[in-house]
């Protein structure tokens, strides 16, 4: 009896634990899938809120960086603080320059050169208006100390007009030789003869319009002659004039005549010849072509160019020319003024 009663009793308690450990198991999957489950809601949740940053951004409460201005140049001006956006900061940024104030500029250029120069004077040898017509005429692609060494010889044998249009050119030619281009130029002087011979009566005309009319006589020679043998006030746009009042930027005009025209508007009528000799002067002797001697240049303050040739004074210096190097000018037979200030008037053909 005792066996029979403890069988059911041993079975009922194995089949507790059995149920036991199934519940226990059941519970742990659960939580394992609860656990699992708040996992993936985590995700998805996180993937929500990034795809959804593009349509409606985050206000952020951090400053974004400042970019920094871009710099052109190490010489150029420091950058500017809090501009945006950013700009590049030129080298050396270009002047601008009202009307009134180029005037006023250019015209205190031509008082200070008057002041260096005031001696200047046409740099040909000439003694009536047609000697210096054709002196002129043959000033061109040479310099006016070769024609002031060879003019004395072509006068000397054709004094006048009818003499000169009457020449044999062979013996022109051969005069004119050291000048260049001779078989050109004396087509150009006897042709201007003919002209004067035959149109004008053998005198050279006081007028514009009648001066371009003759051979290889052009704006530039007819000024010459109208400023410096008739005392009309003309601009004599010659390379040096050109070079200079560009440098100056009174004009960025490269064709002669219109220089002349831009250039013409900053002055008064009565000054045109005299600042055309001294800004030729102020070429030949300081401001040269290649070689600027801006250490000697007596107007640095006010040229926009300075610093392009030489700038150490001692150094600048050497490169004078003329009088103001020590050295004979292009007149054989210069002004008493011009020798009254130091000026040493140039050698004759053939010396040194």
């Amino acid at each position: 009896m005792k066996e029979g009663a403890a069988g059911p009793a041993k079975k009922s308690a194995a089949r507790t634990k059995t149920a036991a450990r199934t519940e226990k198991t059941a519970a742990k999957k659960t939580a394992a899938k609860k656990t699992a489950a708040k996992k993936t809601a985590a995700k998805n949740t996180a993937a929500k809120k990034t795809s959804g940053s593009t349509a409606k951004p985050a206000t952020s409460t951090k400053r974004p960086l400042a970019k920094k201005p871009v710099v052109a140049a190490k010489k150029a001006t420091a950058a500017v603080r809090n501009v945006a956006p950013a700009k590049s900061v030129a080298a050396k940024a270009p002047r601008e320059e009202s009307r009134t104030a180029l005037v006023r500029r250019a015209r205190r250029i031509d008082r200070e050169l008057a002041e260096v120069y005031p001696y200047a004077h046409p740099e040909l040898d000439f003694e009536n208006p047609f000697q210096l017509l054709v002196a002129t005429v043959l000033s061109a692609q040479t310099t006016d100390l070769r024609v002031n060494q060879t003019t004395p010889g072509l006068f000397a044998k054709y004094p006048t007009p009818e003499d000169l249009a009457a020449a044999d050119p062979e013996e022109v030619e051969e005069i004119l030789r050291p000048t260049g281009f001779f078989r050109a130029k004396t087509r150009s002087v006897i042709g201007l003869s003919k002209a004067l011979t035959e149109v004008f009566g053998g005198e050279v005309p006081g007028r514009l319009e009648d001066l371009v009319k003759l051979p290889g006589v052009g704006r530039k020679t007819a000024f010459v002659v109208l400023g410096n043998a008739y005392g009309r006030p003309g601009i004599t746009v010659d390379t040096h004039f050109q070079r200079l009042v560009r440098r100056w930027q009174w004009t960025a005009e490269t064709d002669p005549d219109k220089i002349e025209a831009a250039v013409g508007g900053l002055f008064p009528k009565s000054d045109w010849t005299d600042l055309s000799h001294h800004v030729i002067w102020h070429g030949r002797r300081i401001c040269h072509a290649r070689k600027p001697a801006c250490g000697a240049c007596p107007i640095a303050p006010l040229c926009p160019a300075y610093g392009e040739g030489e700038t150490d004074p001692e150094k600048a210096r050497k490169l004078l020319k003329y009088e103001k190097g020590g050295f004979p000018g292009q007149r054989l037979n210069p002004p008493q003024a011009y020798l009254d200030a130091g000026g040493k008037p140039a050698p004759p053909l053939g010396r040194t």
